[in-house]
């Protein structure tokens, strides 16, 4: 499984080389700007989709994580916390493209399966594979609730509740916070 992330990172970094070599020499020729970051993201992007067979699981340390994510973001994905309604990145957003682990990078939901639950907060009617999430049992608040969890760093998404559309009848309450959206260029 290393060899193939191995492989996975030398195929990006010669795509994306090469992809600022070919925009480079045409913003010389055109005055633009150049834009790698957009590559980037199209070839991020094309690798969460094809990423479905990854189960390698993702384990750092408390300070390991304090160094990766902002405060907000250690907060919501590792103490379980849930951000504010209707205030968050992603409630309105319904681009095309993906929604990925701001932990670990797997791929979670699609925006094929985006709705607006209307409670201030992303939802899905379900995650972009099966396996791509856990569920656990959370006592907190004091209710029982389903929490929902990265399957390959088992950090906190959100909730899954039964109050959901068709097909699944399931929602899937996420945190922005806790999910970085990829989009899908034309």
């Amino acid at each position: 499984m290393k060899l193939l992330f191995f492989i996975l990172h030398l195929v990006l970094l010669t795509a994306t080389v090469a992809c600022s070599q070919n925009e480079q020499q045409q913003s010389q020729e055109n005055n633009e700007p150049l834009s790698l970051h957009s590559h980037i993201e199209d070839l991020t992007y094309s690798i969460a989709m094809s990423d479905t067979s990854n189960n390698d699981k993702v384990v750092r340390t408390e300070e390991e994580w304090k160094e990766l994510l902002d405060s907000g973001e250690f907060r919501v994905l590792r103490k379980q916390g849930t951000e504010m309604p209707w205030v968050n990145e992603y409630n309105s957003l319904y681009d095309e493209g993906v929604y990925i682990c701001k932990g670990c990078g797997q791929p979670l939901f699609s925006s094929e399966t985006k709705y607006n639950s209307r409670s201030g907060w992303p939802s899905y009617w379900a995650p972009i594979r099966e396996d791509a999430v856990e569920e656990r049992e959370d006592n907190s608040m004091f209710m029982t609730r389903t929490e929902i969890v990265c399957s390959r760093c088992e950090s906190h998404i959100g909730h899954v509740f039964e109050d959901g559309p068709e097909p699944t009848g399931l929602r899937y309450c996420m945190n922005s916070a806790a999910m970085k959206f990829l989009p899908k260029d034309e």
